[in-house]
């Protein structure tokens, strides 16, 4: 079914949705910081579709409806009216792009004995990862002796030439160390080893990692309850001075941005920083669910921060998501369903599935490989990503 096709189906199954509320996100001279008007809003015909059928009540728990929530049926319609009316839906649908996420600052050693650690365990899930799939590996690095997070370009130095040598995958370094740490700490991997991706937060925010404290009782290694206590009064820093100072001091390496929003007012960030003209198009937007301070891993979360980032930014930008924790997967299929890039990766989740860890980055990646494949798309190679994301290449890095 093409888009023609799919836009007189629906308009025959509900005549409001004869005009899209995406039509006017596209239009060149829309006020995007102006809610959409009410003539142009879509309703459904009454709010019997919004209630949770009885047969749906045994799935309450899991799928996170209730009652006055969108009910799964037409949620599952609203993900396909997105998919084919969504202003970046052209682009976005041709391929998928993954992200692998290896190690991350959030989660400490003990949680889990796959959770890469020393410079060539990080290099070895790296590169396994972008050989089950994933065309972008997201790092950081870490104390190889406590795991501990840690920003310094010699640690960064001690995995990268091995990843570059044996992948062909698009390195993206972290600008967000450790909620703990400055921007001026933060941005020096970035700064010294030019990569083609850098990630960049895009708002301060809480930032609770203390809920890890009921599952995980024992750590080997001090720092580790400290850094989960500590988040109860935790700001994590990221003020416009701290994002300006960001990319000012990469301007001039080719380093584009992957911009990480936590929440709605991160997109408004963001397109500030458009509207000064510090951004370039097109933007790499990844939207983050599930961390406590941000928003969370409801569906109408996504649909909700989607929805804004169409009507902001229109067609200059490329969707990813990630989700925190055990909604990582199926938020990564709804995402993947409505047209956009997925990230997985142990720095987001340490599971696999229901009370069993991953026993690797790969594993992750493979299973989002079958969720891209078993919705009809294709996953994006590296050189696919480099073309959509229009990054510099490989070959002009300083790695």
């Amino acid at each position: 079914m093409n888009l023609k096709e799919f836009r007189i189906l629906l308009a025959d199954c509900f005549p409001e949705y004869a005009v899209g509320r995406f039509e006017q996100a596209s239009t060149p001279n829309c006020d995007r910081h102006q809610p959409i008007r009410a003539d142009k809003t879509p309703q459904l015909p009454d709010r019997s579709f919004y209630v949770r059928d009885e047969k749906d009540s045994e799935n309450t728990e899991y799928s996170g409806v209730r009652e006055g929530s969108v009910s799964p049926r037409i949620l599952a319609l609203g993900c396909s009216m997105a998919f084919y009316c969504s202003p970046t839906q052209s682009t976005m649908a041709q391929k998928t792009i993954i992200t692998c996420a290896i190690t991350g600052a959030i989660h400490t050693p003990s949680m889990s004995p796959y959770l890469p650690v020393t410079p060539q365990q990080i290099a070895e899930a790296a590169i396994a990862a972008a050989e089950a799939g994933a065309a972008i590996v997201h790092l950081h690095a870490r104390d190889p002796e406590t795991g501990k997070p840690d920003q310094r370009p010699a640690a960064f130095a001690a995995f990268l030439p091995q990843i570059k040598q044996s992948s062909d995958a698009v390195v993206n370094l972290t600008s967000g160390g450790s909620p703990y740490m400055r921007i001026e700490e933060r941005i020096q991997p970035a700064l010294v080893f030019k990569p083609e991706l850098a990630s960049l937060n895009m708002g301060s925010m809480n930032f609770g990692l203390f809920p890890m404290l009921k599952r995980f009782k024992e750590f080997r290694h001090a720092w580790e309850r400290e850094h989960l206590e500590g988040s109860r009064d935790l700001i994590f820093r990221n003020t416009f001075r701290d994002a300006e100072y960001a990319l000012r001091t990469c301007a001039g390496n080719g380093t584009r941005f992957e911009f990480e929003c936590y929440d709605v007012g991160h997109l408004y960030n963001l397109a500030h920083f458009l509207d000064r003209g510090l951004v370039e198009r097109p933007l790499f937007v990844q939207t983050v669910f599930g961390i406590l301070g941000g928003i969370g891993t409801h569906p109408e979360d996504v649909m909700h921060m989607k929805r804004t980032a169409d009507r902001l930014f229109g067609r200059d930008y490329l969707w990813s998501v990630l989700a925190a924790g055990r909604k990582q997967l199926p938020i990564a299929t709804m995402a993947a369903g409505m047209g956009g890039n997925i990230r997985v990766g142990l720095e987001d989740n340490l599971w696999i599935g229901p009370g069993e860890l991953a026993s690797s980055n790969a594993a992750q990646v493979h299973r989002a490989c079958q969720i891209i494949q078993g919705l009809g798309l294709e996953v994006a190679t590296p050189t696919d990503a480099r073309e959509i994301l229009a990054l510099k290449g490989g070959d002009k890095v300083a790695f």
